[in-house]
């Protein structure tokens, strides 16, 4: 499970205290600003889109009642020692309608500056749509390494969004990619395909965007695609290997495939 667990709460007199996991190596944000020693490689990058895109799936999908975020940002985004990804502060969520015909909530507008859903902005309606912009947003911080507004920028490139959708357009996606990245074949095909999906994710309307569901499917094709583009670049067996090694980082394990298992009653996804 890719979310920071809950293990209890205490209340005395006029104090509250909630009890939660202790994820001890900082968030992606400080990861993302070479805080926390090594960086983080394209794989270890995508690995943890993944994570942060199982978790809301089971939010949206998988619980009794769906839950909207409604805050997903790289600093809510907790990182373990084996650069797994858990998805943390609901102190922004809400509960969906149970009502099968409702599609929103309305309410006041919250989030955080530059991830926050421009069409829940307009019109105060909220739903499962609004995480996946601020997912949308997410990708591209992934591979760019900069925040959603950056204002020491030059006008035209301060917000993050626009500035690397405009790149991708013109087909330069290897000059938004974090300088800290490696530029092989690998990692630039790997960007250019999170930077589609993100567009896709920031869409102006919710009717235009993929459920977290489908961004977990095309990530896993990703990720697929990857492995495949690193055995072809190998000139051998055993070389792909140490290339492979090489470019997914410090826990290989992680990057078996995962599986998706059907029945007549439920859809279940299994992350390695």
């Amino acid at each position: 499970m890719n979310l920071v667990k809950l293990y209890g709460f205490l209340e005395h007199e006029d104090e509250k205290v909630i009890v939660v996991e202790y994820v001890g190596n900082g968030n992606l944000r400080e990861h993302l600003d070479g805080l926390r020693g090594n960086r983080l490689e394209m794989a270890e990058r995508l690995e943890i889109a993944i994570d942060v895109a199982h978790a809301l799936t089971y939010l949206h999908t998988y619980t009794d009642t769906p839950v909207i975020h409604r805050d997903i940002k790289a600093s809510n985004i907790l990182i373990t020692d084996k650069l797994r990804a858990k998805v943390a502060d609901f102190g922004f969520a809400r509960l969906v309608s149970e009502d099968p015909g409702a599609t929103h909530v309305s309410t006041q507008v919250k989030g955080s500056a530059g991830y926050v859903d421009p069409d829940y902005l307009r019109t105060f309606q909220l739903s499962d749509k609004s995480d996946v912009y601020s997912f949308g947003v997410l990708l591209i911080e992934l591979v760019t390494g900069r925040r959603p507004i950056e204002l020491k920028r030059p006008r035209k490139d301060r917000l993050t969004v626009k500035w690397a959708l405009s790149r991708l357009k013109d087909g330069e996606t290897v000059l938004v990619m974090d300088p800290l990245l490696k530029r092989n074949r690998a990692a630039i095909e790997v960007a250019e395909k999170m930077l589609i999906l993100a567009r896709e994710c920031v869409g102006p309307t919710r009717g235009t965007r993929p459920s977290m569901k489908e961004c977990v499917e095309k990530l896993w094709g990703i990720r697929r695609d990857m492995k495949e583009t690193i055995l072809v670049s190998s000139p051998s067996v055993s070389s792909s290997s140490s290339a492979t090694h090489s470019f997914v980082g410090r826990d290989s394990d992680r990057y078996a495939l995962p599986k998706i298992i059907d029945d007549e009653n439920s859809t279940v996804l299994l992350s390695p």
